[in-house]
């Protein structure tokens, strides 16, 4: 006996995004930003031992939790990704065809990031793996995609005023 799931039909009926969506959005956004800004010095504990200090109870967990978030994150930017395919986003409301194809192309990046950056840096944490560069390299690109997204987003809300940020803050209704 297989079970089906009911999967919405695709169309661009969706106006806004569900729940789900905006809920994971927003819990990957916090993880990042707790990633470049309060955790990303997870070499902290190394350079102390190689001094003979001991590293403060604070400071072992904050390198600590750039590791068990870095995995969070992938975890979550996998749901988001299955959720994204089985419930579509809702459709572009931009008219010129150059900053829409912007738009999708940072998204892609989004998800590029999203996946690389906690895969490199499981590489090279756990596997020894020689991708530590390949994780470094990732932080300006995101510091740079999320400049330009958040621009984006203050660009719709307060210039075209197209309630397109109010997508992704107000979850779809029925």
């Amino acid at each position: 006996m297989s079970v089906a799931l009911d999967r919405p039909a695709r169309s661009p009926a969706y106006q806004h995004y569900s729940l789900a969506q905006i809920v994971l959005h927003w819990l990957i956004a916090a993880l990042v930003l707790w990633q470049l800004f309060i955790s990303d010095n997870p070499e902290l504990i190394e350079r102390m031992a190689r001094r003979g200090r001991t590293p403060s109870d604070l400071d072992a967990f904050l390198a600590n939790s750039h590791v068990w978030v870095g995995i969070a994150i992938l975890v979550l930017v996998s749901v988001r990704l299955v959720l994204r395919l089985w419930r579509p986003t809702p459709p572009p409301d931009e008219p010129n065809p150059l900053i829409a194809l912007a738009a999708r192309a940072s998204h892609a990046a989004f998800y590029v990031l999203l996946f690389a950056m906690p895969l490199t840096g499981i590489g090279a944490y756990y596997l020894g793996l020689p991708v530590g560069g390949l994780h470094e390299l990732g932080k300006p690109l995101l510091y740079v995609l999320i400049a330009v997204h958040a621009a984006a987003a203050l660009w719709h809300q307060f210039v075209r005023r197209d309630g397109m940020l109010m997508r992704m803050v107000s979850p779809a209704r029925g």
